[in-house]
């Protein structure tokens, strides 16, 4: 009972430093202004026109 206990708890401390890792690890900056989004993705802009 125990060892199954003491599974779920390890597994449950790996997704919250999962999600913990995935919330904080982003650009040191923030995020980049809207206009550079889309360049730094290699995406293409929509023409105007």
């Amino acid at each position: 009972m125990w060892l199954i206990v003491l599974e779920a708890v390890g597994a449950l401390a790996v997704l919250l430093f999962v999600v913990w890792w995935t919330m904080f690890s982003g650009r040191r900056g923030g995020e980049l202004p809207p206009d550079h989004q889309d360049a730094d993705r290699g995406g293409n802009k929509k023409l105007k026109g």
